[in-house]
């Protein structure tokens, strides 16, 4: 019954990050052309003309077709923002975890395994889940004779291993997108950069007679692109580092709260 439900939480994981990305791309396509193209951002009331001063609106749609590009990957970073914060925050519990583990510890220490796992169904969240697990077994190796100390010590760090194990991915998953667009985005303005200059040369290569409307333009494409795609990458990454070190306490939560337990074990043991 877990397993099926894992499987299923899974499948709609992966569904709904396969489709982030070309909601995504028709979204930034579609402010691209009809927000940032408007007509009225520019002068004359003509897209293909100069935008109106300090209409950014304009100013960034002059970036040229890279711009949706960067902006599907800004969306991009927003979506799974939010949907990592949701499912960290989940993750975490209803509590706070320092006092949660320190709850555990306490019932353990009066011998009352019964509370501890009422304080798991009260907590709720991914240590929550791995120390319930744990509890059980610990619960169930305390009644059998037939092991050996040190039989049932192992038996209980297995436990904590594959409870662990099943948990992480979940805490994980998209933070490898945050990771990814952090260069992407990087290389993405980097290139449209590289395509407004080559744009500026070209006007001024003009028969002697530069054309200052498509050097304007040129100039404007590349610092548009520019700072658009590091913008981007610099999002990705704050947030990527916010998420990692989110999931490196709840991962340190869980080995103390495991380490514990097995001590209580091997001291009720000797």
């Amino acid at each position: 019954m877990k397993t099926s439900k894992l499987k299923s939480g899974k499948g709609i994981s992966i569904n709904f990050s396969s489709l982030v990305i070309p909601v995504a791309l028709i979204v930034a396509i579609i402010i691209f052309k009809f927000i940032m193209g408007n007509p009225e951002n520019f002068q004359g009331n003509d897209s293909e003309n100069a935008a109106l001063p300090g209409n950014y609106y304009g100013i960034i749609y002059k970036g040229g077709f890279i711009v949706p590009v960067i902006m599907t990957l800004l969306l991009t970073v927003i979506t799974f923002v939010v949907e990592r914060f949701i499912a960290i925050q989940k993750a975490t519990g209803k509590g706070v975890i320092p006092v949660f583990v320190g709850d555990i510890k306490d019932h353990l220490e009066h011998n009352n395994v019964k509370l501890a796992i009422e304080s798991c169904d009260t907590q709720k969240g991914s240590v929550a889940n791995v120390i319930k697990s744990v509890l059980y077994r610990y619960q169930a190796l305390l009644s059998q004779a037939e092991l050996t100390r040190d039989q049932k010590v192992a038996t209980l760090n297995k436990e904590i291993e594959d409870a662990t194990s099943l948990e992480l991915p979940g805490l994980e998953q998209n933070l490898v997108v945050l990771a990814t667009i952090t260069s992407l985005a990087t290389l993405m303005g980097l290139l449209g950069t590289v395509l407004g200059m080559i744009r500026a040369f070209s006007a001024l290569a003009n028969a002697g007679a530069p054309d200052s409307v498509a050097l304007a333009q040129g100039i404007s494409e590349a610092l548009v692109n520019t700072a658009f795609g590091i913008g981007t990458a610099v999002v990705a990454m704050i947030f990527y580092n916010y998420f990692t070190t989110r999931i490196d306490k709840i991962t340190y939560s869980i080995d103390e709260a495991g380490l514990s337990i097995v001590q209580m074990f091997q001291t009720k043991q000797a």
